[in-house]
């Protein structure tokens, strides 16, 4: 079963993303901010990595790069999420270390084909 890491600190948002990608068969690791995300990405070496910016702590753009620079974690595929797509942000987000961007309202099936893709590109 493929294990995602779901970075959000939005409850409302993590709840529904997480609900709706346990359904579709995914198993679900969750974080609240950044600095949590980093961690639980090294203890449990998820397959897919889904990072929300805009977090608390230590935001997704300092996350992804942090899990970048670790060995162990380095390899796995991080999907940028926001809100906020603003000129830019999509090359900014791949030159932190980010494999692909997604912009909320979150597309489910778009996201899902953006989660396949990088399981295949890895």
């Amino acid at each position: 079963m493929t294990t995602i890491l779901l970075v959000e600190d939005n409850e409302l948002n993590r709840d529904m993303l997480a609900r709706r990608l346990t359904k579709k068969g995914y198993a679900m690791l969750i974080a609240e901010d950044g600095l949590r995300g980093v961690e639980l990405a090294a203890s449990e070496l998820p397959d897919v990595i889904l990072m929300d910016l805009s977090l608390p702590v230590m935001d997704g753009w300092e996350a992804t790069k942090a899990i970048r620079r670790n060995e162990a974690t380095r390899s796995i595929p991080v999907i940028a999420l926001t809100a906020h797509a603003m000129a830019g942000d999509r090359e900014k987000a791949i030159g932190a270390g980010c494999n692909d961007f997604d912009t909320k309202p979150i597309a489910l099936e778009r996201l899902i084909g953006k989660i396949e893709a990088s399981l295949t590109a890895r």
